[in-house]
């Protein structure tokens, strides 16, 4: 299921950007989010961890030259931290309830999402994203023959 939704994420990525000319924050976002749309703590913790790597990026740009290829591998690296550092050194994983755990999606995701925040707003990724990773979510769902998603 993990193959539909992230291949069916990367076409419609394409696809998105191609008709609308807004990237879906990274041509793997989108399947990885829509794996995850029955969980809202993932979710949360995955726009945490983006909006902070936004800010290390943005902080860091003040004191050295950042663009392209730089900013990319500086966003999916200070992601990959700050999302480690949420699932594993902030009481293993930060639990808010019982069952409710703040943790990000993936490694990668978080970085790229940030990267976009940074390429074309904050306010286009989210939606872009939001968009792109329901109608992928439903296209598994009729993939799947109406099953939902776990």
């Amino acid at each position: 299921m993990v193959e539909i939704a992230v291949g069916l994420g990367v076409a419609f990525s394409l696809v998105f950007a191609e008709i609308f000319g807004v990237a879906a924050g990274g041509i793997v976002v989108p399947g990885y989010i829509a794996l995850n749309l029955n969980n809202i703590w993932t979710l949360a913790g995955t726009l945490v961890v983006a909006f902070v790597t936004f800010g290390a990026v943005r902080l860091t740009s003040l004191f050295v030259f950042i663009y392209g290829r730089r900013r990319l591998v500086l966003a999916i690296l200070f992601g990959f931290i700050f999302g480690a550092a949420l699932r594993n050194l902030v009481a293993d994983p930060v639990y808010i309830a019982s069952d409710i755990r703040l943790e990000a999606i993936g490694y990668i995701i978080p970085g790229l999402i940030a990267n976009w925040f940074e390429r074309q707003g904050i306010l286009r990724t989210i939606a872009a994203v939001t968009i792109a990773s329901v109608v992928v979510r439903l296209l598994v769902m009729i993939i799947m023959g109406g099953k939902l998603l776990a």
